[in-house]
């Protein structure tokens, strides 16, 4: 009896190493990894408004999601922007912290997860997803593009999460408080409870920046400004 009870650990510890390997959460960094640095400005909040209605479109329902185990593999398409099927890699951290801006370097898109992060696809509170926009195969190059009831399809576990653009938020990385408005559970509502699934897509806003002659970077190259679209969830179905 010992000997097959040794022999049924083996084989679970070798489906077990299998069944990791095949997940797209980034490798996490060594705990002397130190945080980017970014300046100390006073806040004034981020900038945050809704972005122009399309005629005939009311305010999207939100759904009640089910607690889920995380995701192993994760593609965000944009029916408007015509993008389909781009690789979310979840991480632990915070947006466009170092670990999140190497990931955004291979051309892919990055989710921070954890207390400092968001949570992931489906899940009450703010699901996070950064990418670049001028650099890198330019992900997000056309995000600033979206507007009020515009749709973006999350897929993850034989699940597509529906979640549809409510407003769009820009805040500035020298001003700690609207980063922290950010990572917030609540999109731009720090210390607010969630009690729905939400989405932020966001990208860098290099263009508008250099246009005002603001060419200010931090040490990992992101400029001033970031663009946030906020979105909700609306419906779920089968993949």
């Amino acid at each position: 009896m010992l000997r097959r009870w040794y022999g049924a650990c083996a084989l679970t510890a070798v489906v077990t190493s299998v069944t990791v390997g095949c997940s797209d959460v980034a490798d996490q960094p060594s705990a002397g990894t130190p945080p980017p640095t970014r300046s100390s400005t006073p806040s004034t909040g981020p900038t945050t408004s809704p972005p122009p209605s399309t005629p005939g479109r009311t305010s999207p329902p939100t759904v009640t999601p089910s607690v889920r185990r995380p995701a192993t593999a994760v593609r965000v398409s944009i029916p408007k922007l015509r993008r389909a099927g781009m690789r979310v890699v979840a991480y632990t951290g915070t947006a466009d912290d170092r670990p999140g801006t190497v990931i955004q370097d291979r051309g892919v898109l990055a989710s921070p997860r954890g207390p400092r992060g968001g949570v992931g696809p489906g899940e009450i509170g703010n699901f996070i997803v950064t990418g670049h926009r001028t650099t890198h195969g330019r992900p997000l190059g056309r995000l600033p593009e979206l507007r009020t009831g515009d749709h973006v399809l999350v897929t993850a576990d034989g699940t597509v999460y529906d979640y549809v653009i409510v407003r769009t938020m820009t805040i500035s990385f020298r001003r700690p408080a609207e980063i922290a408005a950010q990572n917030a559970p609540v999109p731009g509502r720090p210390g607010i409870r969630p009690t729905r699934a939400m989405l932020t897509l966001s990208t860098c806003a290099t263009p508008e920046d250099h246009a005002q002659g603001n060419y200010w970077k931090d040490a990992l190259g992101n400029p001033e400004h970031r663009i946030n679209k906020i979105a909700v969830l609306t419906a779920t179905r089968p993949a």
